[in-house]
């Protein structure tokens, strides 16, 4: 009997030790994790006791009973934890204030656009990597691309991986030597080389395995999560919110803490949520924010009413997007009824370092509604949009998408009017879009603001440069009686080709935050 049991616990100690070692529960009551953990070991040992028929049957009832105690326990736990019988406290999850967007959302200057999503900042880092001949063969690009702000620039960052198992066995004393950096506005892609590699990441097998190193040095934290990020300083370094659950034991998911993990020495720091520093971008995930607002939406009239009658019931439409605001990354999405129709009552922001949550009412067209018009504009051409990003435009709120050909590459973009979604304009440049777009909300009997008041100028070029923005040719003009430069697209002003130094030029235009856009040249 004695030796029976000590096969029976040393069966369960070597079927423990496995799944913790590669399923990494935390040691936490509040984990479903740990909970999957003991129900699988002690089912394992259930197989194998029911198996010896020399083992009393008194003992194999008592294990039986604690099984079905646990199993039990877990049950009742997440139903303690549910909607059902807690909706007013998922209500409160979310900080939540409604606010004016046209003092919220100041009017960008279009060279801080960011014009690409996801997807294009893939297809850049692996054409960046292509080019890489020491690095293409040893490692390829993660797939994460978290957006950050870098140097008050939205940008997009992710590391390489080991390429396989051998390539991890060569390099690993090194670790990963780079990261890729991808400007948002510019399209630029830069392969950061370190003086120190990356030694804690995702591609890591054993103990440097970054979700690994994290279980080993707390174990009783249940993260959410994980995001790589740089710092001030252009160090790699991976972001580690730790969830607390305060609705029974499963539910109400609040991030408590972050931890700080270098990805480089494996060193860390631990912050509370409400001293995490302010380079820190992402401590919410996009899909923990919009879980909150779907619950305040949905839940606020009570479960019953969620279900049956749904009278006020809100939720997010399909998608996300990010902007960056107060120095932090905020996520958008819009806000529709539970009905599913194709408009917007109004849309939210979130940010993802406090969570703060600000409502917008702005009636218009959702999302993809808007993306179909963008793409009905170049049918002829197959470009299909990017899901949009919230603009301010003349003191409007405005989507503003790229368009992309069938290799996923930007050839235009597009803008449209979210409260008069019929205004929809496209252009080869953000400018030429932008342009386009104030002439149609004009035409519509929407006033410019006086900001962008068209003015007129005239004088003899001092100096003409000519520079090429988002693929297109532009002409910057100083005149000798005016201290600003002025922008000239060519595409939309071509007589400026008939001009040089010394010449005499009038043209009217609209006042930037760093130089003057031209409108057209009447001289």
């Amino acid at each position: 009997m004695k030796k029976l049991t000590a096969l029976l616990i040393l069966i369960l100690l070597i079927a423990g030790g496995i799944y913790y070692y590669v399923a990494l529960p935390a040691i936490n009551l509040h984990s479903p994790g740990l909970w999957s953990f003991i129900i699988s070991i002690l089912a394992v040992g259930g197989i194998v006791l029911l198996a010896f028929k020399s083992i009393p049957k008194a003992v194999k009832t008592g294990y039986i009973a604690v099984f079905g105690i646990i199993i039990a326990v877990f049950i009742v736990g997440g139903l303690l934890s549910s909607q059902i019988i807690n909706a007013k406290k998922y209500c409160q999850l979310i900080n939540i204030s409604e606010r004016d967007f046209s003092e919220d959302i100041k009017e960008v200057n279009y060279t801080e656009i960011p014009s690409l999503d996801k997807d294009s900042a893939e297809k850049l880092g692996l054409r960046e990597m292509g080019t890489m001949g020491d690095l293409v063969s040893q490692f390829e690009v993660n797939n994460l691309y978290s957006q950050i702000n870098y140097n008050n620039k939205p940008v997009r960052v992710t590391p390489l991986d080991y390429g396989d198992f051998f390539k991890w066995l060569a390099n690993r004393k090194e670790g990963i030597p780079a990261y890729i950096r991808i400007d948002m506005t510019t399209q630029d892609v830069e392969c950061v080389r370190l003086d120190e590699g990356i030694k804690y990441s995702t591609s890591e097998i054993f103990n440097r395995n970054i979700y690994r190193h994290l279980r080993f040095m707390y174990p009783t934290y249940i993260f959410d999560d994980i995001s790589f990020e740089i710092d001030d300083n252009g160090t790699p370094v991976w972001i580690c919110p730790v969830r607390d659950y305060t609705i029974g034991l499963f539910g109400g998911v609040k991030i408590s803490k972050v931890i700080i993990v270098n990805a480089q020495d494996g060193s860390s720091v631990s912050y509370d949520i409400g001293e995490v520093p302010n380079w820190v971008d992402r401590v919410y995930s996009a899909d923990l924010l919009i879980s909150y607002y779907d619950y305040y939406g949905t839940l606020r009239g009570g479960y019953i009413n969620s279900i049956i009658g749904q009278k006020g019931c809100l939720q997010t439409t399909m998608g996300y997007n990010y902007i960056a605001l107060d120095d932090d990354v905020w996520v958008y999405t819009g806000v529709t009824s539970v009905t599913g129709d194709q408009s917007i009552v109004g849309f939210v922001l979130m940010n993802q370092r406090t969570a703060e949550t600000r409502y917008y009412a702005v009636s218009g067209a959702e999302e993809y509604s808007a993306m179909a018009s963008a793409e009905g504009q170049v049918q002829h051409l197959g470009y299909k949009a990017t899901f949009p990003l919230l603009l301010n435009i003349a003191d409007q709120p405005t989507y503003f998408m790229a368009l992309k050909d069938d290799a996923g590459l930007v050839k235009s973009y597009a803008m449209v009017n979210i409260e008069k979604y019929q205004i929809v304009a496209v252009g080869s440049s953000i400018l030429e879009c932008e342009q386009n777009y104030i002439k149609l909300m004009n035409s519509n009997g929407i006033e410019e603001t006086d900001t962008e008041e068209i003015k007129e100028a005239e004088g003899i070029i001092e100096r003409i440069s000519e520079v090429i923005i988002d693929g297109s040719s532009h002409y910057f003009i100083k005149l000798g009686n005016n201290d600003r430069l002025f922008d000239v697209d060519v595409v939309n002003n071509i007589d400026i080709l008939n001009y040089g130094i010394n010449s005499n030029v009038k043209f009217s235009y609209t006042e930037g935050v760093d130089y003057n856009i031209v409108n057209d040249i009447t001289q």
